[in-house]
């Protein structure tokens, strides 16, 4: 009998090749960070739905574009992001900042979690200025951090529903928000929503703080226009396209933004193949 090969088959060389790259490009892998592993002592129990939404590599990047668009439409959240970020200069180090928080929150040991949180609060008590107008403004505002999770959390789980299980039972998706709402509150949001319904009630209550901006158009013209160190282009701009085509139609008008016509299928089709590649890569 000939000795057996060390070299994995064609099929699981591809595979590792994915999930190295995927790992490249949400994790600093020149500093030696590693993926974080999912723990049996997490704030949430396996298989529950805020660790099935958050487990999905093209779901989360889809919904966190679309979060993050949302989001630079409050005044007070843009100008913390212009007054105390790097965006400009590094916005996929800022994004992956912003992964890993999540990662570890969602699959981390529930006490790296809390210090996650922790770290955050601090960060954000640094955050104030001046917006413009000479209002004053503070990264811990209850009300200004409700918008940034209410339209992170409803972006994660329409991102969901559109591309991995359009068919997810609503008990679980307003249990996804009762997850979610463990986050939202250590990080001092208030009010957070702890079903679909209440979401879109505070959706709709705090969007009269929304306002379009040319400062605003510039961030999602950066979001959308540059890639992830090791990314494809073609991955940035099929992502994006998902994402402004799940954007509320006041919020595509406010930013500049057209609604993707016909160009939609493809894009959508490319997103799904994706994240079915992905899910296969990762054996979700």
């Amino acid at each position: 009998m000939p000795p057996r090969s060390n070299t994995p088959n064609p099929a699981e060389f591809l595979r590792q090749q994915l999930v190295g790259r995927v790992r490249a490009v949400f994790n600093d892998v020149d500093s030696g960070q590693q993926p974080v592993p999912p723990s049996d002592n997490a704030l949430f129990e396996k298989n529950s739905p805020i660790r099935m939404v958050h487990a999905d590599v093209v779901g989360m990047m889809v919904g966190g574009i679309r979060g993050l668009l949302l989001q630079m439409l409050h005044p007070h959240a843009l100008q913390g992001v212009l007054d105390h970020s790097n965006f400009r200069s590094d916005m996929h180090g800022r994004l992956r900042r912003t992964a890993r928080f999540i990662a570890v929150t969602t699959f981390g040991h529930r006490d790296e979690a809390m210090k996650q949180i922790e770290r955050v609060n601090r960060i954000h008590a640094k955050v104030t200025g001046t917006l413009p107008d000479g209002t004053a403004y503070t990264a811990t505002d209850p009300r200004t951090l409700a918008w940034v999770h209410v339209v992170e959390a409803q972006s994660f789980l329409a991102a969901y529903l559109r591309h991995v299980q359009p068919d997810m039972p609503g008990h679980e998706q307003d249990e996804y928000y009762r997850q979610f709402a463990v986050i939202a509150r250590a990080l001092g949001a208030d009010p957070v929503p702890l079903d679909r319904n209440e979401a879109e009630a505070i959706f709709r209550e705090l969007r009269q703080d929304l306002r379009a901006s040319p400062e605003a158009r510039e961030i999602a013209d950066l979001v959308l226009t540059q890639r992830p160190e090791g990314a494809p282009a073609a991955v940035q701009a099929v992502m994006g396209s998902e994402a402004v085509a799940l954007l509320p139609a006041f919020a595509r008008s406010m930013l500049g933004l057209e609604r993707p016509g016909l160009a939609a299928l493809p894009a959508r089709a490319a997103t799904w193949g994706m994240g079915k590649t992905l899910r296969w890569a990762f054996r979700q």
